[in-house]
């Protein structure tokens, strides 16, 4: 069976008063993400691939050390991480759980530490890719950040939260700011509930 597109968890211009609008959820949804999965779909057809979960085919396309990766892997792993980014956002953001908020202030000293962090491993991606926090095989907490669309999967990693930090997801309202879009992410868009059913 094919994959689709999700439909978004909410409105087009429900997180607009949050600092993203209806134009780059247009954008972000409804052309970016639908491209990856029309792309995955030509790519696996007919393949040893067709037929099996996105996270089968994301780990089993991963090249670890692979200066590029095959386009089965881009096209699957950047629908996966988008099916993750938009319930990892709500309109107004959520409070965060108290299981939560003390899972990170064991892991990082404090919440105020754990976005600082967050942000600047957001920021200092270099070209396009993701922010994550992520519960690691050991179990313990860390930020971390993946080059265009490697994800947590590929590293038996758990995503607990993701950003997008390609321009497509911020250019139209934050210009090149990508420090403001990640703290704004951080601060009014996170679905904190949807975060702590993860951990």
């Amino acid at each position: 069976m094919a994959f689709e597109l999700p439909d978004l968890p909410y409105s087009h211009d429900a997180l607009a008063d949050n600092g993203m609008s209806r134009e780059t959820l247009e954008y972000h949804h409804d052309i970016h993400h639908k491209t990856y999965v029309d792309n995955l779909n030509k790519a696996i057809s007919g393949t040893e691939w067709e037929g099996k979960s996105l996270e089968e085919i994301v780990r089993g396309n991963y090249q670890a050390g692979a200066v590029a990766q095959n386009g089965v892997f881009n096209n699957a792993s950047q629908h996966w991480n988008h099916a993750q980014f938009w319930e990892m956002m709500a309109p107004g953001g959520t409070g965060m759980p108290g299981e939560l908020e003390k899972a990170i202030t064991e892991a990082f000293g404090s919440v105020d530490q754990f976005k600082e962090d967050f942000a600047a491993k957001g920021a200092g991606q270099f070209g396009s890719g993701w922010a994550w926090l992520v519960k690691d095989t050991d179990g313990s907490l860390k930020v971390t950040s993946t080059e265009n669309g490697v994800n947590p999967l590929c590293f038996g990693q758990t995503a607990l939260l993701g950003c997008d930090v390609w321009e497509h997801s911020y250019y139209i309202d934050f210009r090149n700011k990508r420090p403001a879009y990640l703290k704004n992410f951080l601060d009014n868009l996170v679905n904190w509930e949807n975060v702590a059913s993860r951990m």
